[in-house]
């Protein structure tokens, strides 16, 4: 387990996926001899860790090995309001305290391998007056995995994505697109050899419709296993 880097998954834009993605890659690495930790430093659009639209609450619905353990302790900051994560704190009266989440990034890191975070919308959404997800991001020091929709618009949105991150110095992991059944199979391939030829960064693979979250089909774990095959640090 030396050696193995955190994972951040972000995403192009919101309900894009990012937490089928994070839950994936829990499951794919506990089958690895690995031990991670599933990470939401921010949730917005839910009262708190437990009701129904917490992604941890899903995460840990659906991973055998965390059956029976608290899905609070792997959110942050909560919020009821589902809107950026610096607005949806303002209409609290709180402020989100990012030394927080570097502080707890470091004392997980201590005792899980890899760490799987989730973003909270786009790289761009407002977390503080004068921070974006992506600082939230790059301070955690963890490789990025882009999580975008397979169909119409995602070109745009997955450039300027990676644009954004390049520009920072910040170079991803990989892209998996995921889609739910509904984009013809030849817009895949346009989008993916689109991403390929104006970013050099080549998709990972496609992650299909899902029937059970609990145990998902064999070919869903494909594209994590061309980012992570075996013996990769």
């Amino acid at each position: 387990m030396a050696g193995m880097d955190n994972i951040y998954v972000a995403g192009t834009d919101t309900g894009v996926g990012k937490t089928v993605l994070s839950l994936l890659l829990m499951q794919f690495f506990f089958r690895g001899d690995y031990r991670p930790f599933y990470l939401k430093p921010l949730q917005t659009g839910c009262a708190n860790a437990y009701d129904r639209e917490s992604d941890a609450a899903f995460v840990y619905r659906h991973v055998a090995q965390l059956t029976g353990k608290d899905p609070s302790e792997s959110v942050l900051y909560c919020f009821r309001n589902p809107k950026a994560p610096y607005f949806a704190a303002r209409d609290e009266g709180r402020e989100i305290d990012l030394a927080l989440v570097e502080k707890v990034v470091r004392e997980k890191s201590l005792h899980y391998c890899p760490l799987i975070l989730e973003a909270a919308g786009g790289l761009l959404v407002p977390v503080k007056e004068e921070s974006l997800m992506i600082d939230t991001i790059e301070s955690t020091g963890a490789r990025v995995i882009i999580a975008a929709r397979a169909g119409l618009g995602t070109i745009n949105h997955i450039l300027l994505s990676l644009e954004a991150m390049l520009t920072r110095g910040l170079r991803p992991a990989g892209v998996v697109f995921l889609d739910p059944g509904e984009t013809p199979p030849d817009m895949i391939a346009e989008n993916m050899e689109a991403v390929a030829r104006y970013s050099g960064i080549k998709v990972s693979g496609v992650i299909g419709r899902i029937e059970d979250f609990s145990h998902p089909q064999r070919d869903c774990y494909r594209p994590l296993e061309i980012l992570f095959p075996p013996g990769s640090p």
